[in-house]
């Protein structure tokens, strides 16, 4: 196993600004990538509604694809960050590797803790407080439909007798477990890619790097979601102008291409950045910037 690196907390900022600078220089043909990732997921979505037999089975096969084409956006920045130009074939290039298993294998993780916080739920709320808490969305969803807002006294009536301290807890331990999947899968893919290390080293490589850099890891995850808030109102503006030109239909189909043009590049140059400094030891932005990031 590599040596992993510890770094400061100031270095998650650098594997975000990695990121940004990686977008900077091939933002058309690394967003096309990305654009095309969401064209996938809003095809499968339309053909789900036209045809609900087969929704099930295609979220099941684009979910099953997420880490594959991941893998492919890794392989365009790497390509990116070596003057070479990113390409929609890069797109498969993992499963040209034959690195599909090994990729497979990091959506474990996530199907453990669904189903943990799946029995747990069943646990701490059971199955009556829980078609209690479901009848209650209902009835909240309709009057939203309606054009109605719920006043306290509707809510409280709805409530009832549902135990909020134990669902509080739930979602809580709901956090604590997706924190936990993504310092298990973090760097897992460019580790799998890259150093050609199996799904399970490669995850396990990833938890022990996040955990002996969790300052980093925290002040990364904050900028990240700030970054998506500021890019998501970015979006949003462009979605109403968009509206008022075209109607909503089109709106809402750039605004989720643009998302995916934006957002998924960047997350992959920003955990490409973290895996060179992780395990590379290799200047972040400023070597990005000036075209000498090297792997």
């Amino acid at each position: 196993m590599d040596t992993i690196r510890r770094l400061p907390a100031s270095d998650g900022a650098e594997w975000l600004l990695g990121g940004f600078a990686l977008l900077r220089r091939a933002p058309l043909a690394l967003g096309t990538l990305g654009a095309l990732w969401g064209l996938l997921a809003s095809l499968v979505v339309t053909v789900g509604l036209a045809v609900p037999a087969l929704a099930t089975i295609l979220q099941l096969l684009v979910a099953l694809a997420g880490p594959v084409l991941f893998a492919g956006l890794l392989w365009a920045v790497h390509e990116v960050a070596h003057d070479r130009p990113a390409l929609p074939g890069h797109l498969l290039h993992a499963a040209r590797e034959g690195r599909v298993p090994a990729l497979l294998a990091t959506l474990l993780p996530q199907v453990a803790a669904g189903l943990l916080l799946g029995m747990l739920l069943l646990v701490l709320v059971g199955p009556q407080q829980l078609q209690h808490l479901a009848e209650v969305s209902h009835e909240l969803n309709a009057l939203a439909q309606s054009g109605q807002q719920a006043t306290p006294e509707q809510v409280e009536a709805l409530v009832g007798d549902l135990p909020a301290g134990r669902i509080l807890l739930w979602l809580l331990l709901g956090v604590a477990a997706a924190v936990a999947v993504a310092m298990t899968v973090f760097v897992a893919v460019p580790r799998i890619l890259f150093d050609r290390r199996e799904g399970l080293q490669a995850m396990g490589d990833s938890l022990r790097a996040c955990v002996a850099n969790l300052p980093a890891l925290a002040v990364f995850l904050l900028l990240t979601m700030v970054a998506i808030f500021a890019v998501y109102f970015g979006v949003l503006l462009v979605a109403l102008v968009l509206q008022l030109l075209a109607g909503p239909m089109v709106a809402m189909w750039a605004a989720q291409l643009l998302l995916m043009a934006v957002l998924m590049p960047l997350l992959a140059g920003a955990v490409y950045t973290a895996w060179l400094r992780l395990f590379r030891d290799e200047p972040p932005a400023a070597a990005v910037a000036s075209g000498r990031f090297e792997a």
